[in-house]
This record gives structure tokens, C-alpha cells and sequence, in this order.
């Protein structure tokens, strides 16, 4: 991608670079991919994704932490929408891939 700024002599070389099977990729967008690998849960969301990973329930999680069961709800469901799963297993499946947890 080249941004929409570019200049002709911009274009010309991106033209000659996906000729010669290569990428082109504006700095914007590179810079949005890196971040993409970033951890997006915060501390609170990460302890709560860990112990339901191994098992616990919002109930028991709740009680550990000392917060209501909705909260821990909440928090949960935060990370599948942060990770982009499908329910809670799958959130730890990819935070764990991530290496987010």
C-alpha cells in the first residue's frame, strides 16, 4: 500500500517493485501491523484469562480477587472481543499462540 500523498516518481518505483513480486506497504501501515502483536489486555484482564485457562469459574474467580461475578464476567468477556475469539477457551487459545499469556 502506498499512501495517497505519494508523489508520480513514488508510484512508478511501487509499480516496478510489485512488478518484481514484491511488497508495498506504506510506513502507517506497517507501523498498524506491528502494534497488532502488541498485547491489547490489560493486567486485570490477563490474571482473570488466567485462571479461567486453568479452569476456574468467574464464581471461584470472583472470590480469589475480591470482585463481583459480573465484573470477572465483564473482564472475560473483554478479552474474547480484545483477541478476537469466538468464546473464552478460544481467547486463551490465541493469547496463549500470542504469547499474551
Amino acid at each position: 500500500m502506498i499512501s495517497a500523498d505519494a508523489s508520480a516518481d513514488e508510484l512508478v518505483e511501487a509499480i516496478r517493485r510489485l512488478n518484481r513480486g514484491q511488497r508495498i506497504l506504506g510506513t502507517d501501515v506497517a507501523v498498524m501491523g506491528s502494534a497488532q502483536t502488541l498485547n491489547p489486555l490489560t493486567p486485570r484482564e490477563s490474571e482473570i484469562l488466567a485462571l479461567a485457562a486453568e479452569g476456574e469459574s468467574p464464581e471461584e474467580t470472583a472470590g480469589h480477587l475480591h470482585l463481583s461475578v459480573g465484573t470477572v464476567r465483564n473482564h472475560l468477556l473483554s478479552t474474547v472481543q480484545k483477541t478476537g475469539a469466538r468464546n473464552r477457551l478460544d481467547a486463551v487459545r490465541i493469547a496463549r499462540r500470542r504469547g499474551w499469556l
